[in-house]
């Protein structure tokens, strides 16, 4: 009963994610071809609340569910990080036509393809537990 409020946080976020086309990969070409500013205007939304809302949590010291303070650490300073993740990321999405959160969208809406895509994303991220060690954070 517990995870009930998550499930339907999960199916609220995909019904959005759905019915504003975020999932679409027409959407993500046209994005990736600077043809729509559609996908920006989702990006630059999600964005700006995200903002908003670590701002309200920093400012009124907004506590968890358990009670705690909600620390927001500053991150490490480095781009180039930053910038190479974010590359591979991007060349991941473009080549797809998915980032990581609609992958569960679409396998529920029957895409079943994107089992693939699923299978790549874990494997990569088992392929990044393996080898981050060796990688300069």
């Amino acid at each position: 009963m517990k995870a009930l409020k998550y499930i339907v946080v999960g199916f609220v976020f995909g019904i959005v994610l759905t019915k504003s086309e975020a999932v679409s990969w027409y959407r993500i070409y046209e994005m990736f071809q600077f043809q729509s500013f559609h996908m920006y205007g989702i990006i630059m939304t999600a964005v700006v609340t995200g903002v908003i809302g670590i701002q309200i949590i920093k400012r009124k010291k907004i506590k968890d569910i358990q009670g705690l303070p909600i620390e927001i650490l500053d991150k490490e300073p480095g781009s180039l990080r930053y910038w190479i993740g974010g590359i591979f990321f991007g060349f991941g999405w473009a080549l797809v036509g998915s980032c990581p959160g609609p992958i569960f969208i679409l396998l529920g809406a029957g895409f079943l393809p994107v089992i693939l895509v699923l299978f790549g994303a874990l494997f990569g991220t088992f392929l990044y537990g393996v080898i981050r060690d060796k990688l300069p954070h």
